[in-house]
């Protein structure tokens, strides 16, 4: 899955000692909403809107919502497990641009621009690059039809270099620059500004722990910006949302301790004001054991002071079933708020089950909808929730 890429530990020890249990599906603001599940697997990555009556939501395949009802849309290219969409900015309902990675375990594995031009999606023309060249992209953003990123990391094709892959639409072409520092992986990108953007993943150690990962855009150049970790264990930026030049953030987990401990990830918040990065405290589900690992893939806003960040935890028994986490930002601190788990209770006997948020958009003001996959053998589904009470 995806999540291969994407698995806090607060900064003192009164944060690890914060603990949260909720009840999911009662006195939740949000509900579950129908979604078409026509594949085996139809999990969902990436969502952007340009209204209330035009939301895209991608993955493995693409649904999309036109006010009333969700309905699934071919995508060439993309289907089942071995393609997906990772990336998705929709500027109005005769344009929308996606992004993801194709041939996924078939020993090419290559990137993929769709564009939507109101009837059909069809492949664009990215840029070239060399023989042997695996680029793969997993985000987007943009400000305009004529600015808009999308981001990933690129494997030269002596296999020997991974570098950061920066891809940008000016209106008429792609084109791509690769940043070579470390070994990163980029997993998002927000745009607030043509000189104002942000893309977070992480780099990948070689003998200690995964590291956070931030790049900014300055209007002539992408460069790296210091990040906190916490823990010695692994530590990963999912996702990104910029707001302002001063008011940034990004969301993932951290991992108390490295193997062959492996203690519970738990969530990790980080914020820039204009001149730094710095992890505020966020809450977790237990952890009761080692079992009980948190982590948060998606982050969106419905104003300043009301940002959602979403993902899952695990349950502590060690049975690997994962339930959906919100948390809620308002002006001061994040709280654990009620979430629905529609697939928390097997439909047909007992198996592997698992509810997990991976993206979000607001449309309009407080109507917030959030993305992911709910995994119930024998398949993986679509999982979508929406909320139209909020601030």
């Amino acid at each position: 899955m995806k999540f291969a890429f994407r698995l806090l530990l607060p900064v003192t020890l009164l944060c690890i000692l914060l603990q949260a249990t909720v009840s999911h599906a009662q006195n939740s603001i949000f509900k579950a909403v129908s979604t078409p599940n026509e594949n085996f697997n139809y999990d969902l990555f990436a969502c952007s809107a340009s209204s209330p009556s035009d939301i895209w939501a991608v993955g493995e395949e693409a649904i999309h919502f036109d006010g009333t009802s969700w309905t699934a849309v071919e995508v060439p290219m993309i289907k089942g497990t071995t393609s997906e969409l990772n990336g998705v900015f929709d500027i109005s309902p005769t344009e929308a641009w996606a992004a993801g990675i194709i041939n996924i375990g078939e020993g090419n594995p290559n990137q993929v621009i769709e564009k939507w031009d109101g009837t059909q999606w069809s492949i664009f023309p990215g840029p070239t690059f060399g023989s042997g060249d695996e680029p793969s992209l997993f985000g987007m953003s943009g400000t305009s039809a004529s600015d808009i990123w999308a981001v990933g990391f690129l494997l030269a094709g002596d296999g020997n270099a991974l570098e950061a892959l920066f891809e940008h639409f000016d209106g008429t072409e792609w084109t791509a620059t690769e940043v070579a520092d470390g070994t990163p992986f980029l997993l998002s990108v927000s745009a607030d500004a043509t000189n104002d953007a942000w893309a977070v993943g992480y780099n990948e150690a070689v003998i200690d722990e995964d590291a956070t990962l931030a790049m900014h855009w300055n209007g002539t150049a992408w460069t790296p910006v210091s990040t906190p970790n916490v823990g010695s264990g692994n530590n990963v930026l999912e996702s990104v949302l910029a707001l302002a030049p001063n008011n940034v953030w990004a969301v993932g987990y951290s991992t108390p301790e490295p193997p062959p401990q492996s203690p519970a990830t738990l969530t990790l918040i980080e914020h820039f004001d204009g001149t730094s990065w710095n992890v505020v405290s966020s809450p977790n589900v237990g952890p009761a054991n080692n079992f009980q690992s948190n982590r948060l893939f998606g982050i969106t806003a419905n104003s300043p002071n009301d940002i959602w960040a979403f993902g899952s935890y695990f349950a502590s028994d060690g049975s690997g079933h994962q339930m959906t986490l919100l948390e809620q930002w308002d002006g001061t601190s994040w709280t654990i708020q009620p979430s629905p788990d529609p697939h928390v209770k097997p439909r047909r006997g007992t198996g592997f089950l698992a509810d997990i948020l991976t993206t979000g958009v607001v449309p309009s003001p407080g109507n917030v909808w959030i993305f992911g996959t709910e995994d119930e053998p024998p398949h993986e589904g679509s999982l979508a929730i929406n909320t139209t009470t909020g601030k």
